[in-house]
């Protein structure tokens, strides 16, 4: 099955052989940024919002379609979480508004950033109708829905990063660490690094690079001769940073999986030990995607894997023409999902959230770049690599366009 694009243009349809899928978004964006309560759970891609996003009323509808989906956000939970919800609301109705004729409804419901809001959430969307549920963000709430909507043979798209909570049925539209370790390990083999050390905070976020990083360079050939972790605790991190500045001599490539709050005080630290970061290469994930690693003189020329930002920027000047403010980094999630889900009930017929449709090989595009759901649930991306450089992100690799046939 081919590509099912969502681009600016109108709708053609032609059964499987080909789809296109109109919408008025463009092609790419900045970092690694969904929302979970695991450990290593970040809003805003580690950044501080800039501008708070006044909260609109919990629950509602949008639209007045006749295929109706749930979208579950924690609308009156605690602190960021409840600002980022506010946000991706307002993308829903967003994508909506930028889709010609929509037949859908989204049934709103606030999960309040709990389990048990999230459950009570997608029973009552069910129980009014939801052929889907889009949503919610936290980790542990996407499991309390997925049981829900299992029982009741209901495709969710959630936007957790934690992919131990993906399933059949239950699909990851976020961006997973496992993409960005593959894509950056995948362009650093590609320019001839065969030995990797690793620096990795001491939480969840750090366990799932570190097998991802494992899996990846043995796929590749490669080696990883020192992997270790760093605690919170700045006083605390020259320990194991010291450990790897003794490997520098054996190793081109040091993964620095961490966002700015961390990361140039571990650089400081490898500094400090005697390394040369200009001879040996630093890699990043996409929590690298921020102006206070840019701005870090050491890392400069460091790569790490991320969406193109083009596709951003578009979004966000639409965004504030539309609302006043600035969207949080995951509201690009939430456009894309009802963008999508608009596009198949228009294009797609009774099949429309089937699992063959939803886990289309040759997969979607929208503002962050081609994407594709896995069977398991989770997903994967296409991501550019971008080189850190004093007046920002430069692209060293652009993000591929499409997936490669059969893979």
């Amino acid at each position: 099955m081919p590509e099912i694009s969502l681009d600016e243009g109108s709708v053609v349809t032609r059964g499987f052989r080909r789809v296109r899928l109109a919408l008025s978004i463009a092609a790419a964006a900045l970092a690694l940024a969904a929302c979970t309560n695991s450990a290593f759970d970040r809003l805003g891609a580690g950044e501080p919002v800039q501008q708070p996003v006044e909260q609109p009323a919990a629950g509602g509808n949008i639209g007045a379609g006749q295929i109706r989906v749930g979208l579950i956000l924690p609308l009156s939970a605690q602190g960021n979480a409840a600002i980022a919800a506010a946000s991706m609301k307002n993308a829903a109705e967003m994508a909506l508004a930028e889709f010609k004729d929509p037949n859908i409804q989204l049934l709103v419901k606030d999960d309040a950033g709990s389990p048990q809001g999230a459950q009570l959430a997608a029973q009552q969307a069910i129980d009014e109708g939801a052929e889907l549920i889009v949503g919610p963000l936290f980790a542990q709430s996407v499991s309390a829905v997925g049981s829900v909507a299992r029982s009741r043979n209901i495709p969710v798209i959630a936007f957790s990063t934690d992919a131990s909570v993906a399933a059949r049925g239950v699909y990851l539209l976020s961006f997973l660490p496992e993409s960005d370790v593959k894509r950056i390990v995948d362009f650093s083999a590609s320019r001839g690094k065969r030995s990797f050390a690793a620096l990795l905070p001491d939480n969840a976020y750090g366990a799932v690079v570190e097998a991802a990083l494992q899996q990846e360079v043995a796929r590749r050939g490669g080696r990883v001769l020192a992997i270790e972790k760093y605690p919170l605790d700045p006083g605390r991190m020259a320990e194991p940073v010291r450990r790897v500045a003794q490997q520098a001599g054996s190793v081109d490539s040091i993964l620095i999986a961490d966002g700015a709050d961390a990361v140039p005080q571990v650089v400081q630290a490898l500094t400090a030990g005697g390394i040369n970061t200009k001879r040996v290469q630093l890699l990043g994930t996409g929590l690298w995607d921020d102006p206070r690693i840019f701005n870090t003189p050491a890392l400069e020329g460091g790569w790490f894997a991320a969406p193109e930002s083009n596709g951003f920027r578009s979004f966000a000047t639409r965004y504030r023409a539309r609302y006043g403010n600035d969207p949080v980094r995951t509201a690009t999630l939430a456009y894309d999902a009802v963008a999508l889900v608009a596009a198949l009930v228009k294009t797609q017929g009774p099949q429309r959230f089937s699992e063959q449709i939803l886990t289309n090989s040759s997969g979607f595009a929208g503002i962050d770049g081609i994407f594709r759901f896995r069977s398991d649930g989770t997903s994967e991306r296409g991501l550019a690599v971008m080189k850190v450089a004093p007046g920002g992100a430069q692209p060293v690799s652009p993000a591929p366009k499409s997936f490669s046939p059969g893979t």
